[in-house]
């Protein structure tokens, strides 16, 4: 079993920067696909982003790219997701999440945290 627990969410002004924080249970993390997806009031939750079990390899939504990076710390059982140029489009609450397979670009995850929210400002 893992467990994720997110932190890093807030309310920032159109523009700014967020850093969201994972942490995971556990010492398989190293094995695990690492994602973030958010879900915004009346909306299904969206995927975000991705990253493979090394970090090398990473997957972004069209709406976030170039402006968000995934990142993890194998050490530590983190996966970071940092967030700039941030619009009121990007409120949300946002989820980490992991699997198993080690397939980047599926996007059916064996494990949820609770959800971190993040209020963006015009």
């Amino acid at each position: 079993q893992v467990q994720l627990v997110e932190s890093g969410g807030g309310l920032v002004q159109a523009g700014g920067s967020l850093r969201l924080s994972c942490a995971a249970s556990g010492r398989t993390f190293r094995n695990l696909v690492m994602g973030w997806f958010r879900q915004a009031p009346g909306k299904e939750r969206e995927f975000v982003s991705a990253i493979n079990w090394s970090g090398y390899s990473t997957y972004y939504a069209d709406s976030v790219k170039g402006r968000f990076t995934i990142s993890r710390d194998n050490a530590k059982n983190m996966v970071y997701l940092q967030m700039n140029s941030l619009t009121p489009e990007d409120t949300a609450v946002y989820y980490c999440a992991a699997k198993w397979n080690i397939d980047i670009t599926t996007m059916a995850y064996d494990y949820w945290g609770q959800g971190t929210q993040v209020t963006v400002s015009s």
